[in-house]
This record gives C-alpha cells, sequence and structure tokens, in this order.
C-alpha cells in the first residue's frame, strides 16, 4: 500500500493483507503490523503516547530488551503532537538513535479522520538523531472493536526529508534505485519484529495501568 493511500486503514476489512513487507514501485519499503489488544481501548493508546510515557524507565517497560534510553524535546502537556521523541533503541540487533517527530493525524489523513472520530491515529515522521534527516513515515490507527481495539501500525521506510532544507540528501535519497539499495528486505522484517514485539507487550499491561492512573482518580 502507498502513503498516498493510507486512508484505505479506516477501512481495514477492505485490504489486501494486515501483516507483511512490500516494495513498492517507487521504492519505498511499506512494513505492516496488526497488533489485537484485547480490553485496550484507541483512548489509551493516544493517552500512553500524549501523558504517561515520560522516563526511559516507562519506555524499557514498552520493550525491556530493545529500548535503552528515551527523552523528549518540545513536549507539550497531555499531547504526543509537535513533540519530538529521541530514542535509542536495537532493531535488528543493532543499536538504533532515532529521532521521532510525532505530526497531526489531519497531516497525513486529511479530512477523513475528524475530532470527533472513536479512532486514534498516531502520526509522525521518524530520522536520525545525529543527523537532520527524516527518513520514514510512520502511523499507528487505532480502531475500536467490541473486545478493545485493533492496532494497525504501518511503515513506509525510505521517504527522505532533510530538516535542514538541504535538496541533496532529498534528491539522492529519494531516488528508487538508492531505496532499494539502502533499504533491504531485511530491515523490514527487522522494523516489523520489533513492532510486533513491543505492541503487543504494550496490550499486556496499557489496560490495568491506564485503570489504575486514570480511572481510580
Amino acid at each position: 500500500m502507498r502513503f498516498d493511500d493510507l486512508q484505505r486503514l479506516l477501512t481495514p476489512d477492505r485490504l489486501p493483507y494486515h501483516n507483511g513487507i512490500e516494495r513498492l514501485d517507487d521504492g519505498v519499503l511499506h512494513v505492516a503490523v496488526s497488533t489485537p489488544m484485547p480490553r485496550a481501548t484507541p483512548r489509551m493508546i493516544e493517552w500512553w503516547f500524549g501523558e504517561y510515557m515520560q522516563t526511559t524507565e516507562h519506555y524499557r517497560r514498552w520493550h525491556p530488551r530493545d529500548h535503552v534510553w528515551m527523552a523528549w524535546r518540545d513536549k507539550k502537556p497531555g499531547t504526543h503532537v509537535g513533540a519530538k521523541h529521541l530514542v535509542h533503541e536495537y532493531i535488528g540487533g543493532r543499536l538504533r538513535k532515532l529521532r521521532i517527530h510525532f505530526v497531526p493525524p489531519h497531516e497525513y489523513f486529511g479530512e477523513a479522520l475528524d475530532d470527533d472520530s472513536s479512532a486514534v491515529a498516531i502520526c509522525a515522521r521518524v530520522g536520525s538523531l545525529a543527523m537532520p534527516v527524516d527518513g520514514a513515515r510512520m502511523v499507528h490507527l487505532a480502531l475500536p472493536r467490541d473486545w478493545g481495539c485493533e492496532l494497525h501500525s504501518r511503515f513506509w521506510l525510505g521517504y527522505v526529508e532533510a530538516r535542514s532544507g538541504a535538496r541533496l540528501p532529498e534528491l539522492v535519497g529519494n531516488r528508487p534505485w538508492m531505496r532499494r539499495l539502502g533499504l533491504r528486505a531485511s530491515m523490514g522484517r527487522a522494523v516489523a519484529l520489533h513492532c510486533h514485539e513491543e505492541m503487543t507487550t504494550l496490550g499486556t499491561f496499557l489496560p490495568d495501568l491506564y485503570a489504575e492512573s486514570v480511572d481510580s482518580r
């Protein structure tokens, strides 16, 4: 699925697959991960990113083996939107130092996801912490279900955007042949595995954590 078609996530029953890795014609590597979260709600997902997760200890609970360190930049109380999540984490056995810039959902979904929607979309541009370059786009879309919520995580690896305004990284990095050369299928599999593990882990404790932290107030 191309990034321009991501609104199709709002009707996942019509999608050809929920989990997998796909090499698109423009060289982008599309990674799809679907995670059922019994007893959880989309609001809990939003709360985890926007309100609860504040320390490295919180972050490591999300994935005790792969998550190493985190900090926030430009974080406003009660929301993740606009903030930059600075993380050190292992993906595919290699330590990655990443900057995850959370953007408003309408930047990716337009008017398809309005403010009254029961779904929650966590949207971001993912890039290097060491260099001013982003290299991927990410969406975690939580849809309500009778038994809890269904989380659809999608990554489009290979969207190079220079935060400095320099044109050369984008001109070179977004060429289909460069994307294919720099992004092997093994990277897509590593991202899929990491996402599956961290979201499955989150689903095991999030409902009880939310009840203890919010419902008990």
